[in-house]
């Protein structure tokens, strides 16, 4: 899961970020209201924490305009105003959730897990395609008495591809989401990772291939021979 974080306290940004790394999300900071708002509006990310008092541009400003751009993306703010008019300005301007300074990591990590269930992005821990199972909390891939395990960027490229059964996704898509919106990884990066996929499945006899789209990316397919 890719998350933004828009917050101007460098070290309360800082402490986020490793909270949720720590997760295993992948996670993008910065740290005024100008570049959050160019990198929320991108609409790669699962969800945008947002402090309200920011440089350049507030919290509420940024909520605005990405709804009015059609950005749905869940916004959590995370700031020290608590006041109810504050909160219910911070909703109006299109913010899912308000979470006030200091606050429990663990709070934290429900909220964002909250968010993202309304929306219907988290994956079950067990789930598949055709002839294989894929249990995303151990990252293990079977079928019947046959298993192994992924390596991280592996399990992350087979949860979009698994997310996105009904559509092709884009090797673009697959950087923004896997490697990060600012990585200098490229389509051979996702092409080997695909490549090591498609080894795995050979190795536990699945019948299911990751199908390459010419010009335009991959999709899960089940084979019929």
């Amino acid at each position: 899961m890719q998350v933004l974080i828009v917050e101007d306290e460098k070290r309360l940004a800082k402490a986020l970020k490793q909270i949720l790394t720590e997760q295993k999300y992948m996670v993008d900071m910065v740290h005024d209201g100008r570049d959050g708002l160019d990198y929320a509006m991108s609409g790669i990310y699962d969800v945008i924490i947002l402090d309200v008092m920011l440089p350049y541009r507030d919290g509420f400003e940024i909520a605005y305009e990405l709804r009015k751009n059609k950005i749905e993306t869940p916004i959590l703010m995370l700031t020290a105003k608590d006041t109810v008019p504050d909160k219910v300005s911070g909703l109006n301007s299109g913010a899912d959730d308000y979470m006030t300074k200091p606050f429990a990591p663990e709070e934290l990590l429900a909220r964002i897990k909250a968010l993202t269930r309304r929306r219907g992005e988290v994956m079950l821990d067990e789930t598949g395609f055709g002839d294989f199972s894929f249990n995303a909390s151990t990252s293990e891939l079977s079928k019947g008495a046959k298993s192994v395990r992924l390596n991280f960027k592996e399990a992350e490229i087979l949860k979009l591809l698994l997310a996105n059964r009904d559509t092709i996704i884009s090797k673009e898509d697959i950087i923004t989401k896997v490697w990060g919106y600012d990585s200098d990884a490229g389509s051979n990066n996702v092409e080997a990772y695909v490549s090591f996929l498609r080894r795995k499945l050979n190795f536990i006899n699945s019948s299911t291939e990751i199908k390459s789209i010419k010009k335009m990316g991959y999709r899960l397919e089940q084979s019929h021979d």
